[in-house]
């Protein structure tokens, strides 16, 4: 990352001349508090990266440029991590490598399965059942095996404790709505309440305490499937995380429909997967990378509290393959643009609660500005995209008095400009601030709150076992911790506020 420093006053009568002005007023009114982002642990088609760890380290932990802290891994439909003879070039040791970094610097881990072990099922095999070889048989589980399916989870958590990683969370389904060739399996709807009301007790929560239960991943995040999971209270007792993908939906369409309910009975909401493809046939161009900085945004705007990406490597991605028809700068385990777009929400929104604004998006996607506030300790956080060729002054009405800016801009594929950092001085402390916007940019201002000024409690005293939601408490470099059992002592991150642990 390439760091600027700037001074700069900044008040209102210094706005420049050429820029026009938009007004963005950030309320002191909080929404979800955001997990994290992430990406999934494969290389191609469902496959892992095995010994290959580059990926995760250049783009995971606090100290990495770009800050994730969130990796999906596929659970194979493997028995005891043993290959099975049908899917022999991948098992669940292949992301083991890459998972024990992310732990180490402090991420979280989960895994999803494409499909239960072919045993159980209606079709015989792993795969979905689309195909001229399975008769176009559909793949289901099984009924008499679903009470197989947990136990089968359990020993996928076994078998990676055993080697030295201790899961997160594990989801039911990738996308049980869609009938597939690969590896697959359907749901339906009530299939899924079926199987998490009769069984999902049989997870094992007392040998893995803290680990979660995500629900059934659909295609487009659509509430026929994620809505009869909470309406049932047995359901909703053993759900912790309510799950979907983008796929032809836009965020503020079903996916925003799919949290309502979540948010109301205290769930997460996390978009676990979504391949931004763009033009395929090259990297993404600037323009291309903004609309994707839009997506991030508006997935906060519909109540997101996580988000995963696809692919780490890929041109259309995080990381480099090295394929030279792609253009020059796909250099393999090399950057590219769209990460530095990422770090903005990875480094700086992770462990933040959302605030609301009078810019809010309430539908739609890819307007030509979109913003979204965030509280984090002393800090006050405003994103700001511009997809368009204009600069504009922006002028933040803040809901608390602020002392210093940090800006942290990205304006283009040439490496000085994917993340310049620099300062603005603010004469005096102050809640009405103008900073500048240029055209087709990607914007972080990180105010410092004035708490002499705000009057905002100091750090609430606690001691260990403080009283948190699993999941809610974060260090101060956005790392996400179970509870506050075992903990340093030190000053912690809960809903925006700081606490105190003995």
């Amino acid at each position: 990352m390439k760091k600027i420093i700037i001074s700069i006053i900044v008040l209102l009568t210094a706005a420049s001349a050429h820029a026009a002005k938009l007004v963005l007023t950030v309320n002191k009114a909080e929404r979800q508090t955001i997990t994290g982002f992430g990406a999934a642990c494969c290389d191609g088609a469902m496959c892992p990266y095995g010994t290959d760890t580059a990926p995760v380290r250049l783009l995971y932990g606090p100290t990495s440029k770009i800050g994730l802290n969130i990796m999906r891994m596929e659970i194979s439909p493997s028995f005891n991590g043993d290959d099975n003879a049908s899917w022999s070039n991948y098992n669940w040791q292949g992301c083991v490598p890459s998972a024990k970094i992310v732990k180490l610097r402090g991420g979280i881990v989960f895994g999803t399965p494409w499909s239960p072990p072919g045993a159980y099922k209606t079709n015989g095999t792993a795969q979905g059942g689309k195909s001229d070889s399975q008769g176009n048989q559909r793949g289901k589980l099984r009924e008499d095996c679903y009470d197989k399916f947990f136990p089968w989870l359990n020993s996928y958590l076994k078998y990676m404790k055993s080697k030295g990683v201790v899961v997160d969370a594990v989801s039911i389904q990738n996308e049980p709505d869609w009938w597939v060739d690969y590896s697959g399996c359907l749901y339906d709807p009530q299939d899924l309440v079926n199987l998490v009301k009769n069984y999902a007790y049989m997870l094992d929560r007392e040998t893995y305490p803290g680990v979660r239960l995500i629900s059934g991943e659909s295609l487009g995040f659509t509430p026929n499937y994620t809505d009869p999971l909470m309406r049932d209270a047995t359901c909703r007792e053993q759900i912790d995380i309510v799950a979907g993908h983008l796929y032809g939906h836009a965020p503020l369409d079903y996916m925003k429909q799919s949290a309502v309910l979540p948010a109301q009975y205290g769930k997460e909401v996390w978009m676990t997967e979504h391949s931004v493809t763009d033009n395929i046939d090259r990297l993404p161009n600037w323009h291309e990378n903004l609309i994707f900085a839009e997506e991030l945004n508006e997935c906060m705007m519909a109540g997101c509290t996580g988000y995963i990406y696809w692919y780490m490597r890929a041109h259309w991605a995080f990381i480099g393959t090295g394929e030279s028809k792609y253009g020059t700068e796909n250099k393999k385990n090399t950057l590219l643009p769209r990460a530095y777009v990422m770090s903005h929400f990875a480094k700086h929104v992770t462990g933040s609660t959302r605030l609301t604004t009078s810019r809010d998006m309430t539908s739609g996607s890819g307007a030509a500005q979109e913003y979204s506030a965030y509280i984090k300790g002393d800090s006050l956080i405003v994103m700001a995209i511009d997809t368009i060729g204009t600069a504009y002054d922006l002028v933040l009405r803040l809901p608390y008095d602020v002392k210093s800016c940090t800006h942290m801009l990205s304006t283009g594929n040439e490496a000085e400009n994917l993340c310049q950092e620099s300062s603005i001085d603010l004469a005096e402390p102050t809640k009405i601030v103008t900073v500048p916007m240029p055209a087709r940019s990607m914007n972080t201002y990180i105010f410092m709150i004035n708490r002499e000024e705000t009057g905002i409690e100091d750090v609430e005293q606690s001691c260990n076992g403080y009283d948190v939601a699993p999941g809610t408490l974060y260090d101060l470099l956005g790392n996400r911790h179970a509870s506050s059992d075992q903990l340093n002592p030190g000053i912690y991150v809960h809903n925006g506020r700081k606490v105190l642990i003995k």
